[in-house]
């Protein structure tokens, strides 16, 4: 009986075919081919390891394992793999020809092959194999009652060799737990640059034991200890990710000067009497961390020997802590106000033929590179560190665009152009809460100059940065996740791969995939909700929630007066995120019945229609013990009111008053409540003038 019932177990499997478009791999392969069969995923599943890899692969092929048995809920009897070549007839077998280095350029290529009865994973290095690891795990089917792999082919690479995600942990501190998810997560969609932004305004956050006044004064007490920067690091490396840290200077440096005031470059000027003799300087010996959002005067003295003792000193102590190649230091939004408004620093700035300001900087910037290679380190730098005289040694990493003029911030492809190796990350702000597809069409690559060969290589890749002013550990998470894996896929596959429905489709699967490594993208929605309800029955919020996204660019934090770094980041915006998905939904069935005004079509529409003017009535009942709904009761009621106008034309084919509809549709324009939008705003304009 037994064998009857594996023949046709065998037997279903075998028929269970699919197509590529049915798989929900992310970033995708440079080649895959599907063809006939199936592996069956048993109890008896096992991995074995040869080749000489860095220890790396074991941990990440036991985090394989617990993976799949936390997908599957199967009991593999294989537990922790420890050593090479344990089991030589697993049906797993990874193949390393040696440890990888984890640094830039390094070969991250594999290839999986998936037959019946065996699966063959050869990389030449152990990085490689990591990457081919977390393709099999998506590859992962299932049927009714069984998990399979679909016989196939990959073979992959990279197509550029930074491919990042910055997390800003000055503004609001992110713990050791957070950053740890977000790594495991760049992981699993092949990101390897981890860009630690550690020193702005609002904090300075690495332990010093040479210069403790920069935790006891800077910090308000949240920093990393050095204990946990090493455990941070090494946890990376077993991911295949470097780390990047970035102290910010010479702006930005109101932490800093909260510690050491005597390098800072304010001074009051006082009069005794007629005539420049009779004036004298009197160094500001006081600074405060700054509590607000944006661009601040505070900066470091580039004229003070002191400076570069103290900067020097610095980062004796940091540089051990990050074994990298490369280390970031700032050098952005420096709007000189101070430097211009000290007749000390003026002077010297002619004793050093220095024309402008922006050359000041570069001379500032040059007295870092020496401080940087005594550690074997490479300054990386945001693109105003760039000018004439700027070494081409640095690492330009370009914010501002692609195509921009030198007055506006010296872009990627004047850097490119200029001989400097740069990173793109225009175009990849995810805290600006701008939609997925609107990054996924950015391309590290300018379409729009033609460059050479040579000029082509110079650009790394990209970096997706996660500026914190309004986030909390509980909510970063839905700022990163998944539009990032997204953007992954721009740095790492073909790229040809644009197309955004196919996006959308596999996004969704990697998104709750991402669950499994701790990320709270998604739950934390939940908590964020009962919040706002009083923890009652929250129906109509969650809905309300699925139609609005958060106010987009800096109009959230206007002037940056509206937020302080203290301020409550849970209310609504909070909870809402960018992609709201009844809103894409809603999009799809608008099109769907303006190409076709079909029964099934209308009904489509209609059910939203319908929705929306109840959920009006129950957040109005909800909001009666429940203070923190009513900022949100003008939004609902704007949509119910089109929303009951738009049925009596549509389903009840009643002429309505064309200047009252077009009253409604403007008022769900509106960006003046909870600091939120009505996504569905376009495609409610398209029934309107249906």
């Amino acid at each position: 009986m037994k064998y009857v019932i594996f023949f046709f177990f065998a037997s279903f499997i075998a028929s269970a075919q699919i197509t590529a478009e049915q798989l929900n791999v992310m970033p995708w392969p440079q080649n895959i081919s599907l063809n006939e069969g199936t592996f069956a995923l048993t109890k008896n599943f096992k991995i074995n390891i040869t080749g000489a890899p860095n220890a790396r692969i074991f941990v990440g092929a036991t985090n394989f394992l617990r993976r799949l048995d936390g997908r599957t809920g199967m009991f593999f009897d294989q537990g922790f793999i420890t050593g090479l070549n344990e089991f030589p007839d697993a049906q797993l077998q990874i193949n390393c020809v040696r440890g990888g280095k984890i640094e830039l350029y390094e070969d991250e290529s594999y290839s999986l092959d998936i037959a019946s009865g065996k699966i063959t994973l050869n990389a030449t290095t152990d990085v490689g194999a990591l990457h081919g690891l977390e393709t099999l795990l998506q590859l992962l089917q299932n049927n009714s009652s069984s998990f399979y792999f679909p016989v196939s082919k990959t073979s992959d690479y990279p197509r550029f060799t930074w491919r990042g995600l910055m997390i800003d942990a000055a503004r609001h501190f992110m713990p050791v737990d957070v950053i740890k998810r977000n790594l495991d997560a760049m992981a699993a969609v092949k990101m390897n640059v981890f860009h630690w932004h550690l020193v702005d305004d609002q904090g300075w956050r690495i332990e010093m034991k040479k210069h403790p006044k920069l935790i006891q004064m800077a910090s308000d007490g949240n920093y990393y200890t050095q204990e946990e920067i090493r455990n941070i690091i090494k946890y990376a490396s077993d991911r295949g990710i470097q780390v990047v840290p970035e102290i910010d200077v010479p702006g930005h440096g109101s932490a800093i000067l909260t510690a050491y005031p005597e390098i800072g470059s304010k001074v009051e000027i006082l009069n005794f009497g007629n005539g420049e003799k009779a004036q004298q300087l009197k160094q500001i010996q006081k600074y405060d961390l700054e509590r607000n959002a944006g661009i601040f005067t505070p900066t470091l003295d580039p004229s003070n020997p002191k400076t570069y003792e103290l900067l020097s000193s610095i980062f004796d102590e940091v540089c051990p802590l990050f074994p990298g190649k490369f280390f970031h230091i700032g050098g952005d939004e420096n709007e000189g106000k101070d430097w211009d408004a000290n007749p000390k620093i003026q002077e010297f700035k002619k004793k050093h033929n220095l024309a402008n300001n922006h050359e000041l900087q570069t001379y500032f910037t040059m007295q870092l590179i020496p401080m940087l290679k005594k550690h074997n380190k490479e300054l990386m730098g945001w693109e105003e560190i760039m000018t004439k005289n700027m070494s081409k040694e640095a690492i330009i990493h370009s914010w501002k665009g692609t195509n921009e003029g030198l007055a506006a911030g010296k872009s990627l492809i004047e850097a490119v152009t200029g001989g400097y190796k740069t990173v793109l990350s225009n175009g990849y702000y995810i805290d600006l809460m701008y939609p997925v597809e609107d990054h996924y069409t950015v391309d590290p690559m300018p379409k729009s100059v033609t460059l050479t060969s040579e000029q082509k290589a110079r650009i790394l890749g990209g970096e997706a940065t996660m500026w914190t002013e309004l986030v909390t550990p509980a909510t970063i998470d839905s700022r990163i996740w998944p539009r990032t894996a997204a953007i992954a896929e721009r740095f790492w596959s073909n790229e040809k791969i644009t197309d955004i429905n196919s996006l959308r489709k596999r996004l969704k699967t990697i998104s709750f995939r991402l669950e499994e490594l701790g990320l709270t993208h998604l739950k934390s929605k939940e908590a964020l909700l009962r919040n706002i309800s009083n923890n009652q029955k929250n129906d109509a919020l969650l809905d309300l929630s699925n139609v609005c996204e958060p106010l987009k660019g800096y109009t959230r934090n206007s002037e940056g007066t509206e937020y302080k770094m203290y301020s409550p980041l849970t209310l609504f915006a909070d909870a809402c995120t960018s992609d709201a998905s009844d809103a894409l939904d809603f999009n799809q069935a608008v099109a769907a019945y303006l190409n076709d005004k079909s029964a099934e079509n209308q009904a489509v529409v209609t059910g939203y229609l319908n929705k929306w003017v109840k959920m009006n009535s129950d957040l109005n009942a909800l909001s009666n013990n429940a203070p923190l709904v009513q900022p949100l009761l003008p939004l609902a009621r704007n949509l119910n009111d089109i929303s009951q106008q738009l049925l009596l034309k549509i389903e009840k084919k009643q002429n309505v008053n064309a200047t009252l509809l077009n009253e409604l549709l403007e008022r769900c324009n509106s960006k003046e409540h909870a600091d939120v939008e009505l996504a569905v705003y376009n495609s409610l304009k398209k029934l309107v003038q249906v």
